[in-house]
């Protein structure tokens, strides 16, 4: 069953991806981020969400804030949306809220990705004091979450946890 599901699954992503190869390429690298966003978050132990390796930098929990918010900034701007500011950073502490919150703004993100076409290009939106074309605003968040999974790769390994990309993958596929 799960085989027929992939490849019924896999052409019709693969068309998409054709059609819009720059948004579905930007939504894969979301989507990438956010498993290994999330899943330093749910390895970090609940004491170290305080952790900061030197008193001029974020601890791990306000990263984890951080990131929430600036899921809300990219993607209401992209939505043309009011960012709803939750400031998460400020108002959330423990390891439960602070990933709640990540998911809530991962899930509303995704409807700023999942509607995003490559004809998209030619519609600007104001971001930090000028026009920025839609599909770009999703890159500069890529770009910013992988910033800030590099702050939490090394926030993990000072804590000797293997960060999730350092994980191994799944087995491959048999060929039979």
């Amino acid at each position: 069953m799960g085989r027929l599901l992939i490849c019924l699954l896999v052409p019709a992503s693969l068309a998409v991806a054709q059609d819009n190869p720059f948004s579905a390429f930007n939504k894969q690298a979301f989507g990438q981020m956010k498993v290994w966003i999330l899943g330093s978050a749910e390895k970090m132990p609940e004491q170290n969400y305080s952790f900061k390796p030197t008193d001029a930098v974020r601890s791990f929990g306000q990263v984890v804030g951080h990131v929430a918010d600036a899921q809300y900034l990219f993607c209401s701007t992209v939505l043309g949306e009011k960012n709803p500011a939750l400031k998460v950073e400020q108002t959330k502490t423990s390891k439960a809220d602070l990933i709640a919150a990540l998911k809530e703004a991962f899930a509303y993100c995704d409807k700023a990705y999942d509607g995003m076409t490559d004809a998209a290009a030619t519609q600007t939106v104001k971001l930090f004091g000028g026009d920025m074309p839609k599909p770009i605003v999703l890159t500069v968040n890529d770009m910013h979450l992988s910033e800030h999974y590099g702050n939490l790769v090394t926030y993990l390994r000072l804590k000797n946890i293997v960060p999730p990309s350092s994980e191994p993958g799944p087995p491959p596929l048999s060929k039979k």
